[in-house]
Order: C-alpha cells, then sequence, then structure tokens
C-alpha cells in the first residue's frame, strides 16, 4: 500500500491554507509570476492522491485522525475512499491551472496577493469537506466554502453588483449550512456515531428511525443550497460578478458540486427510499430544464455557462436520485466530465473578455483568426459538453440514458427531461464555442489577439483530459469510475467504460435524438432566445427578485420588532424584564409539581424569625417611604439582615462582605439620588403600580419558592470533596474559601477587583463632582486671586 501515512493527508488539507499565508509575499516579490511557484502547491496535492489511486481502485480507503475535542467524541478525521479521491483530485488537479489562470487574468491587479490568497483558502476549505470524515470537521470545512466564497465573489467590493451577490451566496449556502449542522446533530443523537465511514457501515441505521424524514429534509437543505437547486438556483448565477477565475473553480470543481458530492456520500444511509427517489429526481429536473431554459436567454457568456451549470448540477441530483446503478454511474462520468469542460470553457469566456474587451456573444465574431489557441480548446470542451465523441462527455451521456431508460418506475419521464436538457446544454456549447470565432469579424472594444500562457493552458490541458478520459475509457473505468460508484452505491461494484458502443441500442439511438434536436435548436437560437425573454418578462417575478424581497421584509420587521422592544423607555425595558424573570420562576415550579404545596415552609428557630422580622420591616418602609433617599437607606435594612444571616450560619467573611457591599451600595445611590433632578416620591398612576407591584411580588414569590425547592435537594458534595482534598495539596492553603478565591477562581477574583476599584472610581467622580454654580465660583475666585497677584508682581 504505497501510502506514506496519515500525517500526509493532513499535509495536504492544511497545504493550501500555508500557501495562503505566503501568497501576498510572493506577489509582491514575482508579481504575476508567483503564480507558477504558487502552482506548486495544489499540484503536490493532485500527484500524492494520484498515488492513492491504485490502492483506493483496489478498494483500499483510509480514515487518518487525531483528536481534536475528545470529550465530546469530535476528531480531525478524514476518509480517503474512491470519492473523495476523485474530488481530490478535481480540486487539485484544476486548481493548478486556476491558479497559473489567475496569475494572466489579473496580471498588474494591486490585489492579486489576496486574490491568490482567497483562492487558496477556498482549495484547502473544498479538500477538507470532501476528505472530511468527523461530521463535524466535515460541517466546519462546508461552512469555510460559504465564507470563502463570500471573499471571492465580493473580491471587486467596490461594485454594488459584486457586494450583493457575494451577500446573497452567503446568505443562502450559509442557512443551508445550519439546516445541515441540525441534520448532523440529529444524526449523531440518533445513532451515536461522529464519523462518515462508521456510518456508512451502519447499512440502515438512519432509514430505520421513526426521524428519517426530518435527517433526510434537514441534509437536503444543505446539499440544495449549496449546488443551487431549484429554488435556490438563482444565487449561482449571479456569482459570476466574482472574477472569472473564481467562476471556472467554483462551477467546474469546488462548492457548486459539495451538495451533489454530500449526496452521493450519503447515499448507502440516506438513499434508495420512496422520499429520496421521488424528491431527487424532481427537484433535479426541474433545476435542469429551469438552467437550460434560462441559459438559452443569456447573452453573456459566463452567464449562459452559469445556468449549464445549472441544470448540470440538477442533472446530478436527478441521477443520484433514482438509486439506479447505471444511472448512477451515468452520474459519476457526467461529474468527470463537466468538471474537465466547464473549466476550460469558463477560462476560454475569461480569455475572450480579458483579451477582446467584451462577453456580449452578440457583440463578437471572427476571433478564430486572432485565438487561435483558444479557439481550437473551446471546441474541444465544446464537442465533450454536447455529448458527442471522442470525448468523455460522449460516454457520461451513454451510461446516463442506459440507466434511465432501463430502470423501472417512472424512467421515461427521467429520460424526457434528461434528452431535453442535455440538447439545450449542446446549444449553448455550441454557441459558446462558434459565435465569438467563428462569421466575420466584428470589431470590439480592445484588439483582440492570444492571450498569454497563463491564460490558454488550463483550457488547452482540461480539454485533452476530456478527449483523453474517453480514449482511456477501460482505465478510466478501473481507476475513476468504479471506486466512486463502489462509494455512493455502498457495494464494491465493477464499471466496464467503454467508447464505442457495443451495439445500437436505445442509449445510442437517445444520443442521436439529442444531437439532432439540439442541432435544431441551435440553428433557431435567436427565436428560442426571444422566445424565454418574452416568457420571463410575462413572468416576471423570480426567486432572485424573491430574495430581495425577503432580506428588504427581514429588515423591515427587525426595524419595527427593535423599535417595539426599544422604545427608549427605561421603566418599560425593567417591567418587561422583570416580568419575563417572573415567568421563569413560577412556570416551571407550577408545571413540576404540586405548588405551592411542594415547596415546604422552613423550621426556623425564634430568632432566625426576629431577623426575618427586621427584613419584612426593612421592606414595609420601603413601601411607604415618601422621598426615595429615605426608601434607599430603607432597602438597605433587607441586606444587613442578610448579613446577620450569614454570620449565624458561621460565614463571617460573608457577612462581613455583605455588610460592606451594602454600605458602599447605599452610599453609591444616595450620591447618584442627590445630583439627579427628581421627584421627591413616587407620583406614578394607580394601575402601572399595582402591575409593577405585582410582577414584583411574583418574582420575590418564586425565588423564595425555587430556594426553598433547592434546599429539599439532597446535598451533592462533589465539588465540597474535590476543594477539601486539593486546597492543601495543589494550592497550599488551609482556608478553603481563600483558596477558592485566589487559585481555583483567581480570574474570577481579578475581575471582581476590576469591580470593585471601577465603583470606587465612580464614587470618586460622584463626590468631587459639584454643581455649576459653584464651578463657576470657583473659577471667579481663581481669576480673582490671579488678577491680584499680577497686580502685586506690578508694583513691586
Amino acid at each position: 500500500m504505497s501510502i506514506t501515512g496519515p500525517e500526509a493527508t493532513f499535509a495536504a488539507v492544511l497545504a493550501p491554507f500555508a500557501a495562503a499565508a505566503i501568497a501576498p509575499f510572493a506577489t509582491r516579490l514575482l508579481g504575476a509570476n508567483a503564480a507558477w511557484p504558487l502552482a506548486v502547491v495544489p499540484a503536490a496535492i493532485f500527484l500524492f492522491f494520484a498515488g492513492l489511486v491504485p490502492d483506493v481502485a483496489g478498494g483500499a480507503s483510509f480514515t487518518p485522525a487525531v483528536d481534536w475535542v475528545p470529550a465530546y467524541g469530535v476528531s480531525f478525521s478524514f476518509y480517503v475512499d474512491g470519492l473523495s479521491t476523485l474530488f481530490a483530485l478535481l480540486i487539485s488537479g484544476i486548481g493548478t491551472f486556476i491558479i497559473l489562470y489567475a496569475g494572466g487574468y489579473l496580471k498588474g491587479h494591486p490585489h492579486q496577493g489576496r486574490f491568490f490568497s482567497f483562492l487558496f483558502l477556498f482549495m484547502g476549505a473544498m479538500l477538507g469537506l470532501v476528505l472530511g470524515n468527523d461530521l463535524i470537521t466535515l460541517f466546519i470545512f462546508w461552512e469555510l466554502t460559504s465564507i470563502t466564497s463570500f471573499l471571492l465573489i465580493g473580491f471587486d467590493h467596490l461594485r454594488a453588483a459584486s457586494r450583493r451577490a457575494a451577500l446573497q451566496a452567503l446568505v443562502v449556502t450559509g442557512g443551508g449550512g445550519l439546516l445541515l449542522l441540525a441534520g448532523f446533530l440529529m444524526i449523531i443523537a440518533l445513532t451515536g456515531v461522529t464519523d462518515m465511514a462508521t456510518l456508512l457501515a451502519g447499512g440502515d441505521i438512519l432509514r430505520e428511525q421513526a426521524l428519517y424524514p426530518l435527517v433526510l429534509l434537514l441534509v437536503l437543505g444543505g446539499a440544495f443550497t449549496k449546488s443551487a437547486q431549484f429554488p435556490f438556483h438563482f444565487w449561482l448565477p449571479n456569482a459570476m460578478e466574482a472574477p472569472t477565475p473564481v467562476s471556472a473553480f467554483l462551477h467546474s470543481a469546488t462548492m457548486v458540486k459539495a451538495g451533489v458530492y454530500l449526496l452521493m456520500r450519503m447515499h448507502p444511509v440516506l438513499g434508495d427510499t420512496a422520499m429520496w427517489t421521488t424528491i431527487l429526481p424532481i427537484f433535479g429536473g426541474i433545476t435542469l430544464l429551469v438552467g437550460t431554459l434560462l441559459a438559452v436567454r443569456q447573452t453573456d457568456l459566463k452567464l449562459m455557462l452559469a445556468y449549464t451549470t445549472v441544470a448540470s448540477l440538477g442533472l446530478l441530483v436527478m441521477l443520484t436520485g433514482t438509486s439506479w446503478e447505471k444511472a448512477i454511474e451515468g452520474a459519476v462520468l457526467y461529474l468527470l466530465a463537466h468538471s474537465l469542460f466547464k473549466g476550460a470553457l469558463f477560462m476560454v469566456a475569461g480569455t475572450i473578455d480579458h483579451e477582446a474587451g467584451t462577453r456580449d456573444v452578440t457583440k463578437l465574431g471572427g476571433l478564430r483568426g486572432a485565438m487561435p489557441i483558444t479557439f481550437a480548446a473551446a471546441c474541444l470542451a465544446a464537442l465533450s459538453m454536447s455529448g458527442l465523441p471522442p470525448f468523455v462527455g460522449f460516454i457520461a451521456k451513454e451510461y446516463l440514458y442506459a440507466g434511465t431508460w432501463g430502470a423501472t418506475g417512472a424512467h421515461q419521464a427521467v429520460t424526457a427531461v434528461a434528452l431535453i436538457g442535455n440538447a439545450l446544454m449542446l446549444v449553448i456549447a455550441a454557441a459558446v464555442a462558434l459565435k465569438p470565432f467563428l462569421g466575420p469579424k466584428v470589431e470590439t472594444p480592445k484588439h483582440a489577439h492570444e492571450g498569454p500562457v497563463l491564460l490558454f493552458a488550463g483550457p488547452v490541458a482540461l480539454s485533452l483530459a476530456g478527449l483523453a478520459a474517453a480514449v482511456m475509457a477501460h482505465a478510466t473505468g478501473v481507476y475513476f469510475i468504479s471506486p466512486v460508484v463502489s462509494s455512493v452505491l455502498g457495494t464494491a461494484t465493477e464499471v466496464e467504460v467503454h467508447l464505442i458502443p457495443g451495439y445500437i441500442g436505445a442509449a445510442l439511438i437517445l444520443s442521436m435524438v439529442t444531437v439532432a434536436l439540439g442541432i435544431v435548436l441551435y440553428l433557431k437560437l435567436d427565436a428560442l432566445r426571444a422566445a424565454m425573454a418574452r416568457t420571463l418578462a410575462a413572468i416576471g417575478w423570480g426567486p432572485d427578485k424573491g430574495f430581495d424581497q425577503v432580506i428588504a421584509g427581514i429588515v423591515s420587521f427587525s426595524g419595527s420588532f427593535t423599535r417595539l422592544v426599544q422604545g427608549g423607555r427605561m421603566d418599560v425595558y425593567m417591567t418587561l424584564t422583570f416580568l419575563v424573570t417572573a415567568l421563569a420562576l413560577l412556570v416551571p415550579l407550577t408545571l413540576t409539581g404540586n405548588w405551592p404545596s411542594a415547596v415546604p415552609m422552613p423550621d426556623f428557630r425564634f430568632y432566625e424569625w426576629g431577623i426575618l422580622a427586621i427584613a419584612a420591616s426593612g421592606l414595609f418602609a420601603v413601601l411607604v417611604a415618601k422621598t426615595r433617599l429615605t426608601a434607599i437607606v430603607s432597602l438597605g435594612i433587607q441586606g444587613f439582615a442578610v448579613a446577620v444571616i450569614f454570620m449565624l450560619f458561621g460565614a463571617p467573611d460573608l457577612s462581613f462582605t455583605q455588610f460592606m457591599v451594602e454600605t458602599l451600595s447605599v452610599v453609591i445611590l444616595a450620591l447618584v439620588m442627590t445630583r439627579l433632578n427628581l421627584r421627591p416620591s413616587d407620583h406614578r398612576p394607580m394601575l402601572p403600580r399595582i402591575v409593577q407591584g405585582t410582577i414584583a411580588l411574583g418574582v420575590g414569590v418564586g425565588l423564595a419558592g425555587l430556594l426553598m425547592r433547592i434546599t429539599e435537594l439532597s446535598f451533592d458534595r462533589s465539588l465540597s470533596d474535590f476543594f477539601e482534598a486539593y486546597s492543601r495539596t495543589i494550592a497550599h492553603g488551609r482556608n478553603i474559601v481563600n483558596v477558592i478565591l485566589v487559585d481555583f477562581r483567581g480570574f474570577d477574583t481579578f475581575g471582581e477587583i476590576a469591580v470593585v476599584m471601577l465603583a470606587g472610581l465612580c464614587v470618586l467622580a460622584l463626590i468631587r463632582v459639584r454643581p455649576k454654580h459653584a464651578r463657576e465660583e470657583a473659577l471667579d475666585r481663581a481669576a480673582g486671586d490671579e488678577a491680584l497677584q499680577k497686580s502685586g508682581e506690578a508694583r513691586l
């Protein structure tokens, strides 16, 4: 087994984060040429995972792990099998060319170093996501992809459209992430399993749970938002506000496929149920059709490709949702094909924009002579996207048709949706690859010419990789497709991949129908685009507009609610606070037993009753006091009564502290009252006084009842035993209370000292404050004394 150990996997995942730290410095030294040494990092990661391919293809899997939060069973662990290895290869392999492409595309940009850092952070987050074994570890990387994509999409932060797109992506995918977290926590609670490898080995451990439907919906919520499934598809095209290197990476190998990865990963434990095979095909099919139809409407090259990415993700979700083995094989093949041709085509679109100055397909034409290498790469990638031989996209289309047509159930509907979607994707592929390059030369904002090697290296390499994967179809099946299908199905499966169909069957016929329909639609592209424009104008409203309405509604509600609960009146705040406190105390006491009969009355001695009577008299004095100053002084009686109780029960230190605090409180409040212009007595109307008095009585009764219930419980001496055992041996002190305050609660005591110090400073400030007229008189006297002194000096 050719693996260098678990440490190598950790190094592979953490390497992009290290590269993110050094990227700005490398860019400062080397400029755009920093892309070459920086690209070594993802290339090395690719070579590492490529070295694992033979073992993974043989059925091996690895779960390197280190303890992270052992008290909660959380480990920093990874799961390396066929599915995660393929994704890691795509992320690192395509990421290598994305780094190179970013070097040429953003050459001279003042923040290119920062952009490299964001790309590497994004790459590392995605690697951690697809390799994550522990559910909490996976979720952390899942959310990290949302955060880093927010930074990348909003990179051009001076543009309002970029900021809106970044915020929209963060809100949608972050909200889905919260659903996924709830799903993961439910999985852990229901099964007691915290790692993916053990969960996948559990078979029906989740499907047998009564809460399986809820778990499934929560997981689908995370996956659908991440992979832009209808009706959450709108954020992905808007993310095209990001620079093209981000778009190419985002759409080919990274975040948008995270939801598809999760569905494929969880298929062995969540799939093949009635809910699974109903929800996923329906939403995936709708997404496929919506994405392709909206792509036809666009004239921006990046938006055309973006909507076809939405459609492709819908196709993958639909195929995964069928739980049919052949359909799963087609999904895995299409996953590989889509990553290669979509990454190449996005970089082609970016190169056209970079060198010609526009991405509008209606303002482009005749670029084949000026950009021959880019044109060749575009043609090769478009042929794969169209599902034509000899490219891996053709093989994928054959296999997915074989899977959908040969299955049972609603296979006709799934096949029809796939056929229409594939035909429309052929239309977009042809439009992107042919319209900018063929036809008469069109004047563009910039003098078009072939870009530097940094711009065309990626498209050429990825388009040729799509050709090589088809030519070497048998090796592709053995080393890549079979291990992934085995991971998705949960059982060892061998997939025979052939470039040339063995016979003329339904799959080949459906493929030819797709091509014919696509050619017809391509010839009618202008009319089809106009029809879609009219349809969308007639509909008017869409999820994208709905998102703005939801955000506006949330903002409006937040403002109204804030104005309601934060009206600026202290008496309202205090009333609500004590009302909630009273309810929190009384409601549980009422619901948990025969209260108040369940609350025992204390067995007081005669002198304890006397102290209680003194406290009651102080309370009565507060209530009948004519002035606030009298009420404050009377309020101290309760505090002194509590201090006497502490003393009677053998806590002289607490008693002394209580005496000091109560005295200081009375002094401070008295000083404050003397400096405020307040009425001498309470002139509130009777109704507010009754309401607030009732609330106060409820708080008092609730606290008394709670304390009396607590004193009836058996005393837990574990903490006392701990302090008795270790105060002398660890802290070297005999006074346990002092040891607790100074050693075991040192920082807490430090905070208390700081509070006392601040209170003392406040007292000092209050004492030193004098009325305005007194200050003016003092200033006048000082000025007079100074004048007298000067006149005396003058006479001398």
